[in-house]
């Protein structure tokens, strides 16, 4: 396959603390910027130290990588993987200077986050601004289209549900879970208009007739409104409605976090059991080959310019170059340079 146009693929991620000595300089890194009080960032910190400091998102993406190097390597093309976070090592700066050191110059750019929003599209461009201002010879990224209605995550998703839901006993409802967004926020992209759609076709393709979508992860708890429902209030319901088993689905990550092995294997997981609900919860895709193909052909599409798009729904396909307008803070002051975008 000529990839003659591409010399690498960028795989950018959130970044998560390897070592309890990490947590705190981590979250100085995701708070930079924010006035957040001493005791919410010592909660926060809290969670982590549970964990012995250690998110298992660099072990997830690691291994992601891999499983798209095995693609790339059987199917092509022959590209470079590289890896930048935006919160810590590989710092999204570092990984810049190495691309530039490699002699890159044109890169597919891979943003794990699925569904628009600041925190999961425009601020990772402005991360990507920042990587490469100043740098001289700096590669051009290219950013890959959003597959949140690409068949490929779609079939790895209803994959984990299905799989979830065979292990109990019955036919339980299936509880979908995204991080929870200030409203504000929330309302200057298609956030929750793309995760109900897609909680409907990973139903549709699970063959599950009873489900909800719920949010999760207001850790910040600054008394702003946020999307609603909590998944204990949903979990709630649920167990309100008579059933005593429930799947939840984590279809807003498409790795483990540490706000799905702590948010929800421990605390929602907690809850339900005080309420008397069996939780089971569904994978992440992760390294799913239907997942990894999915990425794989996002890359193959630009490199040969396939004007045929794979969605399934009605919204159709997300643009490969993010409009002027995408994906904004809900937050007064001055807008930040972006990178992959028409601004």
């Amino acid at each position: 396959m000529n990839s003659s146009a591409y010399d690498a693929v960028l795989v950018v991620s959130f970044g998560g603390p390897e070592a309890e000595a990490d947590v705190m300089p981590f979250l100085d890194n995701v708070m930079a910027g924010r006035a957040v009080p001493a005791p919410v960032k010592a909660r926060i910190a809290a969670r982590y130290q549970r964990f012995g400091g250690v998110s298992p998102i660099n072990a997830h993406t690691r291994a992601f990588i891999a499983a798209l190097e095995r693609e790339l390597a059987t199917h092509g093309p022959d590209l470079r993987v590289y890896w930048g976070n935006r919160n810590w090592h590989p710092f999204l700066k570092d990984t810049a200077r190495q691309m530039v050191a490699d002699g890159v110059r044109n890169t597919l750019v891979y943003i794990t986050s699925l569904f628009s929003s600041y925190s999961g599209c425009r601020q990772y461009r402005e991360d990507l601004y920042r990587a490469m201002d100043g740098l001289q010879d700096a590669p051009r990224l290219h950013k890959l289209r959003s597959g949140y209605n690409h068949p490929g995550f779609i079939t790895a998703m209803a994959a984990q549900v299905r799989c979830a839901v065979d292990s109990v006993k019955g036919t339980p409802p299936v509880l979908f879970t995204a991080h929870s967004l200030p409203v504000a926020m929330a309302r200057q992209a298609d956030y929750e208009k793309q995760l109900r759609d897609a909680c409907v076709l990973v139903a549709h393709a699970a063959e599950i007739s009873e489900f909800d979508l719920a949010f999760q992860s207001n850790n910040a708890r600054t008394g702003v409104p946020w999307l609603s429902p909590t998944i204990e209030d949903a979990l709630t319901a649920i167990r309100n409605a008579g059933h005593r088993n429930v799947v939840v689905a984590p279809i807003g990550f498409v790795c483990d976090h540490m706000e799905v092995v702590l948010d929800l294997d421990v605390e929602a997981r907690a809850h339900a059991r005080e309420i008397g609900l069996n939780m089971v919860r569904a994978a992440t895709v992760g390294t799913h080959p239907n997942y990894v193909g999915m990425v794989h052909d996002l890359i193959v599409e630009r490199v040969i310019g396939r004007a045929e798009r794979p969605t399934l729904g009605a919204r159709g396909p997300q643009p490969d170059v993010c409009a002027a307008e995408c994906c904004l803070s809900g937050r007064p002051g001055v807008r930040l340079p972006a990178l992959c975008g028409r601004d």
